[in-house]
């Protein structure tokens, strides 16, 4: 999986949990950083949440759902 479909994943995850407009979703997540599986050995990715207490308290939760089953990405 890529960096740009853990993406899209994530955002559709959310909406559907939680509703709301994705584009919303998508700039609550931001950007995937993807990192080297050589210094990463558990789960070479992460997110930079931004947005309200709300927001960023449910992608945490998501991310941390979508990571226990897809701990690694490639870059894009």
């Amino acid at each position: 999986m890529s960096s740009s479909e853990l993406l899209s994943l994530i955002v559709n995850m959310l909406v559907r949990a939680h509703g709301g407009a994705p584009r919303r979703w998508r700039r609550a997540v931001g950007p995937i950083k993807v990192y080297s599986r050589a210094t990463h050995a558990h789960c070479n990715w992460d997110v930079r949440s931004s947005g309200t207490i709300y927001e960023v308290a449910r992608v945490e939760a998501m991310v941390d759902e979508v990571r226990s089953t897809r701990p690694f990405v490639v870059e894009d």
